[in-house]
């Protein structure tokens, strides 16, 4: 229980149906640096709240370690090596559905619910993952690490619901505080959205100053630091070309920026590592060494037609049959075949 509407309404449809509920909320940070967010004081005691109204007992777990080995870590390491990270993946995959679940089952649970916009489905014991009904609020693409074991722990009521509009109509009507309780939004630890400050912050990252060049090679000017920058990126490049330039790659090893034309941005490969897939079957790189799937580069990027070719049972160039925008090394690469989440991996180069 994160204190939002979300999580809170889950719990509160969970013992309407008749289940025995138990309220859990992660402190993941000290307070003293969690300014908002599903990470900051406030958020624990908006939970504890809920959770006292809805007479159910409330724990708090404190992961201010793991997230920091976890998370924290392969998010400044990211953007010093010129990668954009996504945090949530990682906080999914090693923090929320392995510490979170197994303090749960400890706890005598049977299931751990959350407020994720997703659904898992089960046919002659094989789970599937599949977006949410409201595609516009889908989040299976920070979720395509789950497995089996997982899925066959996990529930995600909201997955079902047709606009988040009803989340927030049926927490009116059961009286639940969050009802009006705006979304979150940006990264936890980072609630202000200024990712910059927050790196800035950390007393083991240290700017540098590079060169801004085109994709001739020539130098249109300077920053101080890859970590400022982002494949596709257009404002704030503090350079004055006369014609609108994007953020093309950046090469960390060179402390350089390189942008360009936006026609430079479309590419239709990538290699992608660490892949992992939701049915262990699709585990045998063997059997999969060729897989036609729909794959998403962001979330909010449209599934496009592509080809994932394995090199190994977790490596694997991905073939687009259109070109992409803004292909990005850090990001995730998910796979689909129509509503269901086949695997993924982290796009590790554009070629």
């Amino acid at each position: 229980m994160s204190g939002g509407v979300d999580s809170t309404t889950v719990a509160a449809m969970l013992k309407k149906e008749g289940h025995e509920v138990i309220g859990i909320t992660m402190q993941l940070l000290d307070y003293t640096d969690a300014e908002g967010g599903c990470c900051s004081f406030d958020s624990v005691v908006d939970a504890r709240r809920v959770s006292q109204e809805l007479d159910i007992p409330h724990y708090v777990v404190n992961y201010i370690d793991e997230f920091k080995d976890y998370v924290l870590k392969d998010y400044v390491d990211k953007y010093e090596s010129g990668k954009t990270p996504i945090p949530c993946v990682l906080c999914n995959q090693f923090v929320k559905f392995d510490l979170l679940l197994k303090r749960a089952l400890e706890l005598g649970a049977d299931y751990l619910a959350t407020g994720h916009y997703a659904r898992i489905e089960e046919e002659n014991g094989v789970y599937t993952l599949r977006k949410a009904v409201d595609e516009s609020k889908d989040q299976t693409y920070f979720l395509y690490t789950l497995g089996q074991y997982e899925l066959s722990k996990l529930m995600f009521p909201l997955g079902g619901l047709r606009k988040k509009e009803e989340v927030r109509e049926n927490a009116k009507e059961m009286g639940l505080r969050p009802a009006e309780k705006p979304d979150s939004t940006g990264v936890c630890f980072a609630p202000s959205g200024n990712y910059r400050d927050y790196l800035k912050s950390l007393n083991e990252f240290h700017e540098s100053t590079g060169e801004i060049v085109n994709t001739q090679g020539e130098v249109l000017g300077s920053h101080k630091g890859v970590f400022s920058f982002t494949v596709g990126q257009r404002r704030g490049l503090g350079i004055a070309t006369g014609k609108p330039m994007y953020v093309t790659s950046i090469e960390p090893k060179e402390n350089r920026v390189v942008v360009g034309d936006d026609n430079v941005l479309y590419r239709d490969k990538l290699i992608a590592n660490n892949i992992t897939w939701v049915d262990n079957n699709h585990n045998d790189g063997e059997l999969y060494s060729t897989l036609k799937v729909k794959a998403k580069i962001r979330n909010r990027h449209s599934a496009s037609d592509a080809v994932v070719k394995m090199r190994s049972e977790t490596d694997a160039i991905v073939e687009f049959k259109d070109r992409q925008r803004a292909i990005t090394p850090g990001q995730a690469v998910v796979f689909y075949m129509d509503e269901k989440v086949l695997g993924g991996g982290w796009i590790e180069q554009v070629i």
